[in-house]
């Protein structure tokens, strides 16, 4: 992997784990924000932030102490689809605003705070690559099946986060990449209620889906920066 040191937040998730094994297992470093503590099967060597509770003021010595670590590259890895609050909605009957307000929180208003503090650090570091795990039901081109209100519209948002600040990155540091990235359909708890129809070969094990996207890091380009790419690194219209 390029790069010897990376920043994962949101770690904790399954996907994120997957990510830190691998980058470890290359010899990076490896630096975790999550809002949980260290977990029990974490490597003792990656430096773990606890943010229990991100806003501005806390949120911004977790980030300040990992960027003492140099990442070379980010991963945004928050969001929720669904939990004991309710399940995604099929029909706007089912739209509960309250439920909206925390999907909104945890897929687009945690990311945007991190990144916010992240910017001056994203402005002045040579090449370095940010890639925020969304989704590609996001995609308001491809929405054909509608439903799912809160998580779409949520993930819709997030893009137009990343797609707003690669611009204004651009215009401070050129060689910076800034993307959404789809992961797939990924064996993690938040897709079990769903993976009973799913064709054979969509589903992937986390290790499987954090080595596509490790992939997809190292083949980014400057020009896709703002883009919303699928697992396999090509480009989702928004």
């Amino acid at each position: 992997m390029a790069g010897n040191s990376i920043l994962i937040i949101g770690g904790s998730s399954a996907i994120g784990q997957a990510i830190a094994k691998q980058c470890s297992a290359t010899g990076a470093t490896v630096s975790v924000i999550s809002r949980r503590p260290r977990l029990q099967q974490a490597n003792p060597e990656w430096h773990w932030f606890q943010d229990e509770t991100p806003t501005e003021k806390n949120s911004e010595q977790h980030i300040r102490a990992a960027l003492k670590y140099k990442p070379s590259t980010i991963f945004i890895c928050n969001g929720v689809l669904h939990d004991s609050l309710g399940m995604p909605e099929k029909t706007i009957r089912q739209l509960d605003t309250a439920i909206l307000a925390q999907r909104l929180e945890s897929n687009l208003i945690v990311p945007a705070l991190y990144l916010k503090l992240l910017f001056r650090y994203i402005t002045t570091t040579k090449n370095i690559k940010v890639l925020v795990l969304s989704a590609k039901i996001g995609s308001i081109s491809d929405n054909g099946l509608g439903g799912w209100y809160s998580y779409r519209m949520s993930k819709a948002a997030l893009n137009m986060l990343v797609k707003n600040l690669s611009i204004e990155v651009a215009r401070l540091n050129n060689s910076a990449c800034i993307v959404a990235i789809h992961p797939g359909t990924t064996d993690t708890p938040l897709s079990i209620p769903f993976q009973k129809n799913l064709p054979d070969g969509q589903l992937q094990t986390a290790s499987n889906t954090a080595t596509r996207m490790l992939m997809v890091r190292e083949q980014l380009l400057v020009s896709k920066s703002g883009a919303l790419l699928n697992w396999d690194g090509s480009i989702i219209e928004h």
